[in-house]
């Protein structure tokens, strides 16, 4: 794993590869942060202030990580900037949250999404923020631009619940991408015209849970302060840097390599079957800025 200083930010690459060059040339400045040229870029900020107590995030640290994350994604001076070049004021957006009651995706980073909606210049009235009730919701009916932020945690039917698992709510019958460790979660992106309406993929990694016994399974024991959130515009690629660190987690905490009760087939399967996105860890640019104390990658 090479590394790299550039000024304040540190570039640390999974493997040897060319920061982006093609994808970030002037014509093409819009692309900055994307999945193009068979490469992605997640960007990982964490800070050991983000959490007041376990659970609860602080919102200023909070607004400050997203702004440093996405501003690093898309190389721009600053916040307001960036969002711009994802969302433009005539948008209608919705906010995708998760609402499980254990681990939400917390009002404190759908706040500070809206935050920057707002400082966009999108009217309050265009945007939504909705998990269970997306296909009903006016907002989301009529949306042109989709944030999709969830917390990552292990899960049941699909090894973890990550970006790509989230926008299952906007199908009538989630069921029918369980099979076979829903493994086809990607096809849901096409099939619901997601792929172009959802501009940036964000993963919370403020407590992420790495171990699940049962359907909806919970306990805090398996959940630890990693203090952390990651962004990118694939939402294969920030769910294979997820997955790594939660597979991280798990060796540390469980002194093995215990593979998990369901496996993340449907992260690969985005990228080799759907095209939705980069599951090769050699082909993401993973960018870590903040606190590094067991950052597990």
């Amino acid at each position: 794993m090479a590394k790299k200083v550039i000024t304040r930010r540190d570039f640390i690459r999974v493997a040897a590869l060319s920061p982006l060059a093609g994808a970030v040339a002037h014509g093409m400045k819009r692309m900055k942060g994307a999945f193009s040229s068979g490469q992605s870029r997640v960007v990982l900020f964490r800070d050991e202030k983000a959490l007041v107590s376990f659970k609860k995030p602080d919102p200023e640290v909070v607004q400050n990580m997203l702004d440093e994350a996405v501003t690093t994604l898309l190389e721009e001076k600053g916040p307001v900037e960036a969002w711009k070049r994802l969302v433009t004021s005539s948008d209608i957006v919705g906010i995708k949250t998760n609402v499980m009651h254990y681990l939400p995706t917390t009002p404190e980073v759908e706040q500070a999404i809206k935050r920057r909606l707002l400082d966009v210049g999108v009217p309050e009235k265009n945007i939504g923020i909705d998990d269970r009730g997306v296909r009903r919701n006016p907002v989301f009916q009529r949306a042109t631009a989709i944030i999709n932020a969830r917390p990552a945690r292990t899960h049941h039917w699909s090894g973890i619940g990550g970006c790509i698992k989230n926008h299952i709510m906007f199908v009538p019958r989630a069921s029918a991408y369980h099979p076979d460790s829903c493994a086809d979660l990607a096809a849901l992106w096409k099939e619901f015209n997601l792929i172009d309406r959802t501009k940036l993929n964000i993963l919370v990694m403020l407590n992420p849970q790495f171990h699940t016994v049962g359907p909806h399974s919970y306990n805090d024991k398996y959940v630890w302060n990693y203090k952390g959130i990651m962004v990118s515009r694939d939402p294969v690629a920030v769910d294979a840097v997820g997955l790594m660190i939660i597979e991280a987690k798990r060796r540390e905490y469980f002194g093995e390599d215990l593979p998990m009760q369901t496996p993340a087939k449907h992260i690969r399967i985005a990228d080799t079957k759907h095209n939705l996105g980069v599951s090769d860890p050699s082909r993401i640019e993973l960018i870590k800025l903040g606190w590094k104390e067991g950052i597990l990658i």
